[in-house]
């Protein structure tokens, strides 16, 4: 399990992580989501106490990273996958590691094999391609078969059979009670494996809650109906829990809170007709969009390259 309190980092004039609260509960994976220069980096470096906080707690399992004995076997972390020794090979990487902690040759090798890497073990890791490194990574971050992992981006340079392999170990991981706890920006990615989300925009916590219920909360289901009495609609469909919004003079409406199905079966009652009826749904990265929209800090400009 990982807490932070009131947890803050502040680099001269800059506020960079500003007073965050969070759980990351085992059991589940936990998507750790924000544009960039939210925060997440420097939030993930004090928890594993490569940067001190300036105020605030963060723990892991119940201590500070630097209060556990062997921190290996408490979180297993990858914030930057060439953070390695070019010139040695991966087998003799994980055996450094290893080393630090008392951790035997055998489980060396079964990291490897769980990674993928048999076939480059004993190649020098500088000339590892970024899918490789990645993989030499998580071998490390597992190497002490720790109960809180904690991994950034961990999909870079993957092809699909690494994507679908990476989402494959974070759920068999949480399945395990393990604490996974994940930074991405992709989105689809999230969609699939996160059990909870929390969301952090210039150094701040905006939610803390599930994909579902951040998807809802951005519009959820909406269908898009098009009839020559958009009005008579209205007045059929509004209900609890519904909302629905159209242009003054429009024959479109948009409804949420009610299916395709029933809407139509209601304009049928009433013998209103319908010439469109569209379900659509929101999706986890046009939720995300909405609710960091005022906390981007770099904006790419609206230009097209060779446009006259």
């Amino acid at each position: 399990m990982i807490e932070a309190r009131q947890l803050t980092k502040r680099y001269g004039d800059k506020t960079a992580v500003d007073g965050v609260d969070f759980t990351v509960r085992p059991g589940a994976v936990t998507g750790f989501l924000g544009p960039n220069g939210a925060g997440k980096s420097t939030t993930m470096r004090m928890i594993i106490g490569l940067d001190a906080p300036t105020a605030g707690t963060v723990t892991v399992n119940g201590r500070r990273y630097a209060e556990h004995s062997a921190p290996l076997h408490e979180v297993g972390a990858l914030l930057e996958a060439r953070s390695i020794h070019p010139g040695r090979s991966a087998f003799d990487h994980l055996m450094v590691l290893a080393h630090t902690h008392g951790i035997g040759r055998a489980r060396v090798t079964e990291v490897i094999e769980m990674t993928g890497l048999q076939a480059v073990a004993r190649k020098r890791a500088g000339a590892f391609s970024l899918g490789m490194g990645q993989r030499l990574g998580i071998a490390a971050a597992l190497l002490g078969d720790p109960q809180t992992i904690m991994l950034d981006e961990p999909v870079n340079g993957l092809d699909p059979e690494g994507v679908l392999w990476i989402r494959t170990l974070l759920t068999g991981l949480a399945a395990e009670g393990r604490t996974v706890f994940v930074s991405s920006h992709l989105m689809s990615e999230m969609a699939l494996v996160a059990d909870h989300l929390i969301v952090v925009g210039r150094g701040r916590v905006l939610a803390d809650t599930t994909v579902q219920e951040l998807v809802l909360q951005a519009g959820g289901d909406t269908v898009d109906v098009t009839t020559d009495d958009p009005a008579g609609l209205r007045r059929v469909l509004t209900g609890p829990g519904v909302e629905i919004s159209g242009r003054p003079g429009s024959e479109q409406l948009s409804v949420t809170g009610l299916p395709a199905r029933a809407i139509g079966l209601a304009a049928a009652r009433h013998g209103i007709a319908l010439f469109e009826l569209t379900a659509r749904t929101v999706s986890l990265e046009e939720a995300f969009m909405e609710l960091t929209k005022d906390s981007v800090e770099y904006h790419a400009a609206n230009t097209l390259v060779g446009a006259a």
